[in-house]
């Protein structure tokens, strides 16, 4: 019951694992943030992963999930500190996209209340000119909304790396208590099968 119980846990933990990293793999998609694009789809692969071998019994996945979500909360944690620009970090800065370009997180031109406008430089007219993007009365700054997703992935992650422990541990005792009782052990058919051939042997001997 115990093992059942937290499998369904984990199962569920997965679930909605995949489901938020999703929702976050498309808000980076539309902000160009190339650094957690790649680290979601990893993400996407070893819950995948993880939920595959809670389904199927296969512990080895379970622990790969589990070091991933160790890792994951790492990654999550470096993100709240770069948002909060936390040791010199910088939030402005290209470190997410890789400096390939000058783009941001799609919540800092739209997030809830923002109201973005565009302004193109004065005495410049020229189509390839870039407008400058006023952005105001947003009600939340979109770095809070960035930490406030990161916060929710940690937590997510504490609690399958907690569960995934857990079911590991459940399925080993259950494999060690079944080869205990000899569910793997052959002998007991060998025993079985060598009584009657000497039963077989004994009137022989008695005839003569």
């Amino acid at each position: 019951m115990g093992c059942c119980t937290g499998r369904c846990s984990l199962i569920f933990l997965c679930t909605v694992q995949l489901m938020v990293a999703f929702e976050r793999q498309v808000f980076d998609f539309l902000g160009y943030q190339w650094a957690p694009i790649l680290a979601n789809f990893f993400h996407i692969i070893v819950v995948i992963l993880g939920l595959f071998g809670t389904i199927q019994y296969r512990p080895r996945y379970i622990v790969v999930y589990a070091v991933w979500t160790a890792l994951w909360v790492a990654w999550n944690v470096f993100l709240i500190c770069f948002y909060l620009e936390v040791g010199g970090l910088s939030k402005e800065s290209d470190l997410l996209t890789f400096n390939i370009s000058a783009h941001h997180s799609w919540w800092s031109e739209h997030g809830p209340g923002c109201v973005r406008r565009e302004m193109p430089p004065s005495g410049m007219r020229n189509a390839e000119t870039h407008s400058y993007v006023s952005v105001m009365g947003c009600l939340l700054e979109y770095q809070y909304i960035e930490v406030l997703h990161s916060g929710f992935q940690i937590l997510l992650s504490l609690l399958g790396f907690v569960y995934a422990c857990y079911v590991v541990s459940s399925i080993t005792e259950e494999e060690d208590s079944f080869d205990f009782i000899g569910g793997f052990d052959p002998f007991p058919l060998y025993h079985v099968n060598e009584k009657p051939s000497h039963l077989l042997l004994k009137p022989m001997y008695q005839s003569t």
